[in-house]
């Protein structure tokens, strides 16, 4: 049904401000559902050793406060349904007395990594999964529209640290990456991603970068200028 974890926020966890940072929450979600499937016996090293990996497609973040240093957390993880390749996903965050901090949904795809096409779910890979009911929340659509007027930025590498255990680029690293391109007084209230393409190590980043009073769209693309990931950042 659910999955949930307590833990502390650490002063490595925290940004300038002394709380909880955005690429903090992203992290305790995907730690959250990492042990999840660790518990359900379907965890990284089995899922290696079948040449499969879960693979995030979308995030839709909302935060409603960032945690103190120190506060007492709770992460929860609801997975909701399966279709095709893909998983779905909630995550909450929470203080120990139940306030609602963050919230999430996710999208999934399951990878054959050899190949790196989806693979087809079977009842061996969802059954272990207790399905819970899908959150109630402003959802919004999986696809970020692109605007057409955007401001180029200076490419840079992807380097080692920007690596997971897969040898691509994290999820959250290319949120860090995004987030660079943020003015100082942009207090993150929504956060929505679009995974389009997996970067490993030497391949190049090219920003490019639309501002509107309320919004920032940071659109990370390859040398072929189609895109790694779409990042819209919402106040």
């Amino acid at each position: 049904m659910s999955y949930s974890f307590e833990s502390r926020v650490r002063f490595s966890e925290i940004g300038e401000k002394g709380c909880l940072t955005l690429p903090g929450v992203l992290d305790y979600f995907q730690d959250c559902c990492t042990f999840e499937s660790e518990q359900t016996g379907l965890g990284m090293e089995v899922l290696k050793a079948q040449k499969r990996a879960w693979v995030l497609s979308a995030w839709q973040v909302i935060v409603k406060r960032y945690p103190k240093l120190g506060e007492n957390i709770k992460v929860t993880t609801i997975p909701y349904g399966f279709r095709g390749f893909i998983g779905m996903r909630n995550f909450i965050l929470e203080t120990a007395d139940g306030e609602r901090l963050a919230w999430a949904n996710s999208y999934w795809s399951f990878i054959n990594t050899e190949t790196g096409l989806p693979e087809k779910l079977t009842p061996a890979d969802t059954d272990p999964y207790d399905l819970g009911e899908k959150m109630e929340m402003d959802y919004a659509p999986r696809k970020i529209a692109l605007p057409k007027e955007r401001k180029p930025k200076e490419s840079f590498a992807v380097q080692k640290h920007h690596l997971d255990t897969n040898h691509h680029v994290n999820n959250c690293q290319y949120i860090r990456m995004a987030a660079d391109f943020l003015p100082e007084d942009f207090a993150v209230h929504q956060l929505r991603v679009e995974y389009k393409r997996q970067a490993v190590l030497g391949n190049v980043m090219i920003p490019e970068v639309y501002m509107e009073a309320n919004k920032a769209t940071v659109v990370l693309n390859a040398e072929d200028q189609e895109p790694y990931a779409v990042v819209e950042f919402t106040k």
